[in-house]
């Protein structure tokens, strides 16, 4: 079977590495991909939001699957016209992909189904804003309401910094924001697939959002994470599907808009029980890395049973049992405006430790790997529990020659 891979990222790189890995697999193409992606697929020059090119280029290889990589075009309809000339898609429609396209969305969904999430305001001005503000007391959380590659959160511990968010926010006129409470407990990352009907659990992690050591400074995409989530234990688990997954799919069933793809549940364990944070349509990135590095299956064989409505007739998911953890390179600057062009060596050298290399932000330049994003390099090893998998991982850094690049040096503390 030909499928065509869309994105770009170190989530990219690990589906690719992990489709590569199958015996059903003819030929697998990416675009718009990158240097590592190339390992494993044939990059092709489409330009993903020309929906056409895309569907033609389906056409003419022969296509039998498409996986839709990030979030940016599950919004844009992607999905929807791919499926409309009959070629089977992972991922979900526009109209699904809504529960991460809006926080608004989302949070009204909750609260019609009566799914656990945090009191919330949905507001689109500065002045309702601020005025919302006076029924969270001093802590509360501010989202941008549409797509923000995982920064448009302001976790506020103070009155000021709330209003500071909200200037930010409405700083270059109307915008759309959600504010929140600021539920307490740990946090875990639940994974589930969906073919529109059936679900399927797709492992947990632990996801480490602000950039610096010991979870301090701005929130990022991701600086690494690790699976599987202790935290959430398979009784949570179980409460977590049964009170908020299902009922989220059943819900968009009952519009007319299956859901079809992953669909990845960031929850709170607080003392009522999990609680929504809020979902993505798609794998995380870095989540994505540490699940491919646990997962025993067939992975072409389980996503088209997902797009083609036949996830019952798939086993279980099957994970090995170490525990896999991943540290995210990136380049200084980042989460602000990252430094381009750096180089990057020894990543031979850290794959030769026993990790694995995923490349995000990088790019080819005379020979070379250069850094071409903020996140750049997602460094993933595992072991029989997290302190080994942590060990293994930063050994794997530590043979990395990035002068541009840090990481933090904690990744899977809470655990340890």
């Amino acid at each position: 079977m030909n499928i065509l891979l869309v994105g770009s990222g170190g989530r990219e790189h690990a589906l690719a590495w992990k489709l590569a890995q199958s015996p059903t697999l003819d030929t697998l193409f990416a675009a718009p991909g990158n240097p590592g992606i190339a390992q494993h697929a044939t990059i092709v020059g489409l330009d993903v939001s020309d929906h056409r090119a895309v569907i033609d280029f389906c056409r003419r290889e022969r296509i039998g699957l498409v996986v839709i990589g990030p979030e940016a075009p599950l919004v844009d309809g992607l999905a929807d016209n791919i499926r409309a000339v009959g070629v089977p898609v992972f991922g979900p429609g526009r109209a699904a992909a809504q529960l991460e396209g809006s926080k608004g969305f989302t949070k009204d969904l909750c609260a019609r189904v009566g799914i656990p999430t945090a009191r919330y305001f949905r507001v689109t001005s500065k002045a309702g804003a601020l005025a919302a503000l006076d029924d969270f007391g001093e802590r509360c959380v501010i989202k941008a309401d549409g797509l923000a590659a995982g920064k448009g959160v302001t976790v506020a511990e103070t009155r000021a910094e709330a209003e500071a968010a909200i200037a930010a926010l409405f700083a270059d006129g109307p915008a759309e924001a959600v504010i929140e409470e600021m539920l307490e407990g740990p946090e875990a990352s639940l994974f589930v697939l969906s073919d529109g009907t059936v679900t399927a659990s797709f492992g947990s992690a632990q996801d480490h959002k602000r950039v610096g050591d010991g979870d301090t400074g701005p929130n990022t995409g991701g600086m690494g994470a690790y699976s599987p989530a202790a935290v959430l234990t398979a009784a949570l688990e179980e409460q977590a599907l049964g009170e908020i997954v299902r009922p989220t799919i059943d819900a968009l069933a009952e519009a007319g808009t299956p859901y079809v793809g992953v669909l990845y549940a960031g929850l709170m364990l607080t003392a009522d029980g999990p609680k929504l944070i809020e979902y993505n349509v798609r794998f995380g990135d870095p989540e994505c890395q540490v699940l491919m590095a646990r997962f025993e299956g067939d992975l072409v064989a389980l996503l088209l049973a997902v797009a083609e409505g036949r996830l019952a007739d798939q086993p279980e998911p099957a994970f090995s049992r170490d525990v896999a953890l991943t540290v995210v390179m990136a380049a200084q600057g980042y989460p602000g405006t990252p430094r381009s062009g750096g180089a990057i060596a020894g990543i031979a050298a850290a794959e030769a430790t026993g990790a694995t290399v995923f490349q995000a932000g990088t790019a080819e330049a005379g020979g070379r790997i250069v850094a071409s994003g903020g996140r750049v390099l997602a460094v993933t090893a595992t072991g029989p529990d997290v302190k080994a998998a942590q060990a293994a991982a930063y050994r794997g850094v530590d043979a990395i020659d990035f002068p541009d690049g840090f990481c933090r040096r904690d990744i899977g503390w809470r655990a340890v």
